[in-house]
């Protein structure tokens, strides 16, 4: 039994599908079916079902999933632990990160970054926080950005990285264009453009706006793009809700558009999200240190002019 064996089960497990996980694992698909089968042998028992589409793992293969898990993740502590000792910044490091963060923070620090730590190579995907949190607890990512909510301290170490305001993005055909200020009572009868259900982002200013009770009337205008609302709104059709950072990327046409709500101002808190006994601190510390930098200073605390949601 190897750990590189353990390795391909769960590549199987995680895409279902032996050619997938090959390609995952760069190999070819008859080097970790064979793998897999030597290992099966080994272990007088079958790992997965292959009569099912998607793969399946069997009952005493779903058990030994868990185990070669646990098995890997403290193998790769070891490095880990040695790697901090040393004090280095390299190697490879996976964030998951809220598709609401990563196109207006990513091109903010991620050049520099790579530039000043050239041997660390940084993985990026975008999640949803539920797929954040299921993957931190897998070992798929080394640490999550995303917005705060209520239940993560309790499970998880965070880091406050920021905090960004909600802003309203209107149509110039809406009457809330004449508007300086936004008040959550002047978005009743507005046609709202929402991100689908499961995205913090549409939670937390659903909760803030009151907007329940108006949900089913709205259901029609989900979609999964804030940029696609975004167009909708510049195309002369409603409202939608943008990110503070969202709106450091707009020509001076499109900040025409942008209303601040009322006080005090709906901000959600930006952090950054690791398991408790988190190891690699000093990569941490230079990606927390680098995001930090690369946003305005009037970020980085919460102000009494505004309200985290």
């Amino acid at each position: 039994m190897t750990l590189q064996q353990l390795e391909y089960i769960i590549a199987v497990d995680r895409f279902r599908h032996f050619s997938k996980a090959a390609e995952h694992c760069h190999v070819t698909q008859p080097t970790l079916s064979a793998m897999i089968q030597k290992l099966e042998e080994e272990l007088n028992v079958r790992i997965f079902d292959r009569s099912q589409q998607p793969v399946c793992p069997t009952a005493v293969g779903s058990l030994l999933l868990v185990q070669a898990r646990e098995i890997l993740a403290q193998a790769g502590k070891m490095k880990e632990i040695v790697d901090e000792e040393r004090g280095a910044i390299d190697g490879t490091f996976r964030v998951g990160i809220l598709p609401t963060i990563a196109p207006y923070l990513l091109p903010r620090f991620f050049h520099t970054l790579t530039e000043k730590h050239p041997r660390l190579d940084i993985r990026v995907s975008e999640m949803k926080t539920p797929e954040i949190k299921r993957a931190l607890q897998t070992g798929d990512i080394d640490a999550g950005i995303l917005a705060n909510l209520d239940d993560m301290s309790e499970e998880y170490a965070l880091t406050t990285l920021f905090y960004e305001q909600f802003l309203a993005y209107v149509s110039r055909n809406s009457r809330l264009f004449e508007k300086k200020v936004v008040r959550t009572s002047d978005l009743v009868d507005e046609r709202l453009w929402m991100l689908d259900e499961g995205h913090c982002f549409r939670d937390q200013m659903v909760k803030f706006c009151r907007l329940e009770s108006s949900k089913m009337s709205q259901i029609k205008y989900n979609l999964g793009s804030m940029e696609t609302f975004m167009r909708m709104v510049e195309g002369g059709d409603g409202v939608t809700f943008i990110p503070a950072l969202a709106s450091l990327q707009l020509s001076e046409k499109q900040r025409e558009l942008v209303r601040q709500f009322a006080l005090p101002t709906p901000t959600r808190e930006i952090v950054v999200l690791t398991n408790v006994n988190f190891i690699r601190r000093r990569v941490l510390d230079a990606i927390v240190e680098e995001i930090r930098s690369s946003v305005p200073k009037a970020m980085l605390s919460l102000t009494t002019s505004q309200v985290a949601i």
